[in-house]
């Protein structure tokens, strides 16, 4: 229940409590936010009982963060969203990872599978990292990859050469990969961490300038959070562009 006390605080100074160790603030923001985020869990899982494991292991993990002094100061709906997004993905994965089954039909040659709920989650990343892209590249991205247009016949139409169509969709999908990675950062506390966490998706595609390449370098070798969160993203970048599939090996091949 709300604590009376509370209820007029607003999430700011209930963040503050929660880091001074009052738990009856963290109970407010449960019950401030709990809804809303509950709404928000039906977007990424469809079993009613996904969701309710979802919220309860989503503010679980934010509880724990702000305890050991770390996470917002302010957004804190946001802050929860971002870390639902990644609780459910990292399910996914394991979920995909480690099924078992009688039924292994599905894995026979090659036939590849893919999780629904790691699906919509990938989509929602994909869509958001679109969101982020310049215009100029989103409408060339658009034209080549949903219309099929070549760079010949975007050429007139934008005012380029073909050869520098193809420049710019080629600039264009590689920033798309970056910013798809990047959605899989989850936002650091500390300001370098938060300077790298901003660029791993950059590190891993190699689009750094040399000198925040080196900057990287440097700060990858002490912090091994962020060394975890790249290498995080480079197993997510490689899983996207070299799926592996599945297979039935029970038989011989010899």
């Amino acid at each position: 229940m709300t604590t009376p006390a509370h209820d007029a605080d607003s999430d700011t100074d209930l963040l503050s409590a929660v880091r001074a160790g009052d738990t009856a603030a963290f109970g407010t923001l449960y019950e401030r936010h709990h809804t809303a985020v509950r709404k928000f869990a039906f977007g990424l899982v469809h079993d009613p009982a996904d969701v309710d494991d979802l919220v309860a292991e989503t503010f679980a993990k934010v509880f724990a963060t702000l305890r050991a002094g770390r996470g917002p100061l302010v957004a804190f709906r946001a802050y929860l969203h971002t870390t639902m997004r990644h609780v459910c993905y990292h399910r996914a994965r394991l979920d995909r990872r480690i099924e078992f089954t009688d039924d292994l039909t599905r894995y026979d040659a090659g036939e590849p599978y893919t999780d629904p709920a790691l699906d919509r989650l990938e989509r929602a990343y994909a869509a958001a990292a679109f969101r982020q892209l310049p215009p100029r590249w989103r409408d060339v991205l658009w034209q080549t990859e949903i219309e099929g247009n070549t760079p010949a016949e975007l050429a007139p139409r934008m005012g380029l050469t073909p050869n520098a169509v193809a420049v710019l969709a080629h600039r264009a999908r590689e920033g798309l990969r970056s910013l798809y990675l990047q959605q899989h950062v989850t936002v650091a506390d500390h300001p370098e961490c938060r300077w790298a966490g901003e660029r791993l998706g950059g590190q891993v595609r190699g689009r750094l300038a040399a000198r925040d390449a080196h900057r990287m370098r440097a700060h990858l070798s002490w912090c091994s959070d962020c060394r975890s969160r790249l290498a995080e993203i480079r197993e997510i970048d490689a899983i996207r562009h070299a799926p592996l599939r599945q297979r039935h090996h029970a038989g011989s091949h010899g």
